[in-house]
């Protein structure tokens, strides 16, 4: 079975509407919640990019059941592996062991603010090698000490942990990277809902785990207007992370993606009020083995309206195509 989360999106929401959304995304019944970590929006249009972490703390407390996620953090340069490590012990104890740690390699959209340049991909992976080892043996407990080739660790410890630890879910988009992380991540985070990226997870990792893939949504009573709104602040969406890891600011992803048309985003993304669209989006993601699939209601301002038709019309009808998931809580696996 699986379960269907809701994407606070932070590059369209203020940190106060964000809140109001998490709670509203609990009443209409969402399985999970996550919450995208920006510096930047993906487009001047999109407008917001509230620091996550505060706002992970208030939805904590605003929220009792929903699970939470971020998707991903990047914490190879703005976010000093160490630091990443006690914010995540944080919320898990805030919610009350409802948050799972979302881990990428990152784009130079909100990486470059740091002004340290951006590393080749190869580079950026073995530096979230080194910041994953260092996060997981400060959950573990104890004083750390860690000198590598790029991160340096003096003698730190996490004085309020969480029982439990906090699981970590890694993002892969083939199999390098699949085979570096499936074998230390308690879950799999992927946009491309390739059977391949799934089995060749499970293999690796040696046992089933979740998988948690995203889906982008404009849901609306009109047709036209939620695909010029799609058009409008998703249109980056089609370029694939080997090119937006790239770009070094909004500027970049509006004039890469100058020429994208209408027809083009309709083809990837449901637009409008016809709910079999929205439920057969999700379908490829299904079929291919995943677990968890977040769902991204494109423009700031439907929030609310799309919380209700999820509620009322569109969470029921993923459940009767798909099935309702027991459980979405992710944990951590077993370690020898």
């Amino acid at each position: 079975m699986t379960s269907f989360g809701y994407t606070l999106m932070t590059e369209q929401r203020g940190p106060r509407d964000l809140v109001a959304d998490a709670v509203g995304a609990e009443r209409a019944g969402f399985d999970f919640a996550v919450m995208s970590d920006h510096y930047f929006p993906w487009l001047d249009e999109m407008g917001h990019a509230p620091y996550a972490w505060s706002v992970l703390g208030a939805v904590a407390t605003a929220t009792e059941r929903l699970p939470l996620m971020t998707y991903v953090t990047c914490p190879i340069m703005r976010y000093h592996p160490a630091v990443v490590a006690q914010k995540a012990a944080t919320v898990a104890l805030l919610s009350e062991g409802r948050f799972t740690l979302g881990l990428g390699s990152g784009e130079n959209l909100n990486e470059h603010v740091v002004g340290r340049g951006w590393p080749t991909a190869d580079v950026r992976q073995d530096m979230l090698d080194e910041a994953v080892t260092v996060i997981r043996r400060l959950l573990a407990g104890g004083y750390v000490t860690h000198e590598g080739p790029h991160y340096r660790v003096d003698s730190a410890k996490i004085w309020d942990l969480p029982e439990g630890g906090v699981p970590l879910a890694i993002a892969v988009s083939g199999a390098r990277s699949i085979d570096r992380y499936a074998p230390v991540a308690d879950a799999m985070v992927a946009v491309q809902p390739e059977p391949g990226l799934v089995e060749r997870w499970d293999a690796a990792a040696g046992t089933d785990l979740p998988k948690i893939g995203q889906q982008p949504t404009s849901w609306g009573p009109d047709a036209e207007a939620a695909t010029d709104r799609a058009h409008a602040l998703f249109r980056w969406f089609g370029g694939g992370w080997k090119v937006n890891a790239e770009l070094p600011g909004t500027a970049g992803f509006a004039a890469a993606t100058e020429f994208v048309r209408r027809e083009d985003v309709a083809a990837a993304i449901p637009c409008g009020p016809d709910v079999s669209a929205h439920v057969e989006a999700v379908r490829p993601f299904v079929d291919a083995g995943f677990t968890h699939v977040a769902l991204v209601e494109i423009g700031g301002e439907m929030q609310p309206d799309y919380l209700e038709f999820a509620r009322t019309t569109l969470l029921p009808a993923l459940r009767e195509e798909y099935g309702e998931a027991k459980d979405s809580a992710i944990t951590t696996r077993p370690w020898a």
